[in-house]
């Protein structure tokens, strides 16, 4: 009989962490007639499920405006802050549903942005968009209007972004890519004909989290313009702007 007991005990101190390990999540009660779960975070996911009034879910983890969280029958979905901050926790105050943070620009998978500067002596701005791999590593799509002097032109380009320090608050980054470059020469000034080019880039930059969804980011690019010429170009680009992350 001793030795039951002595195995039943040992044998609770070693399920203990383990049921400490279990511990629930941050918990809130539905308030509105229903919310909806979503597949995914964002309102082109569907929905595939409703929590009904007088439920609690737990809230699992966060990215951006969109929570995902599990019910009691353990049905997880993804809820909008606009839903939750409804919510109320379980002895009645209202859920703290904060704005995003530092901990949102880390886990972020979705990026945008436009940017200003200069190509070579040329006006550009520049419209992007950017898909995260991992924390460390980007894919991104350019897409750029020039307006100089004596020509006008747009370039379009993908890019690998590779950040060695997401963590940082102003966190430094290096990118490299591929794309077409057309020009279109000013006729009025100049009789070269327009052309259409393949390019290929390398540069560094710098991005820092303003707060909530919006980041500051600044960057310089080189440029090897292959042409149909017997001589190939080199081009500096500098450009700087703000975008979010969703």
């Amino acid at each position: 009989m001793g030795r039951l007991v002595i195995i039943a005990f040992a044998f609770a101190v070693l399920a203990a962490p383990s049921v400490q390990a279990k511990k629930r999540h941050y918990e809130v009660v539905v308030v509105d007639p229903y919310i909806e779960l979503h597949t995914g975070p964002g309102r082109g996911y569907p929905v595939f499920h409703v929590v009904e009034r007088g439920e609690q879910i737990e809230v699992l983890k966060r990215r951006t405006d969109w929570f995902k969280v599990r019910n009691d029958r353990g049905i997880s979905g993804w809820v909008s802050a606009r839903q939750m901050a409804r919510t109320l926790e379980p002895d009645g105050q209202p859920a703290k549903i904060d704005a995003p943070g530092r901990a949102d620009f880390g886990s972020r998978r979705r990026e945008a942005g436009v940017l200003l500067g200069d190509f070579d002596g040329a006006n550009v701005i520049s419209l992007y968009g950017s898909w995260l791999f991992t924390p460390n590593l980007s894919a991104e799509l350019w897409g750029s209007l020039l307006t100089g002097d004596f020509s006008n032109g747009w370039m379009l380009n993908a890019n690998i972004v590779h950040t060695p320090f997401p963590d940082w608050w102003l966190s430094p980054f290096l990118t490299l890519g591929a794309g077409v470059i057309h020009v279109d020469p000013k006729s009025s000034l100049v009789s070269t004909p327009d052309r259409t080019d393949q390019e290929a880039h390398a540069g560094l930059g710098l991005r820092a989290h303003l707060g909530r969804r919006f980041l500051l980011r600044a960057e310089y690019k080189t440029y090897k313009v292959f042409t149909s010429r017997n001589d190939n170009e080199e081009v500096g680009e500098w450009k700087a702007g703000f975008s979010f992350f969703f």
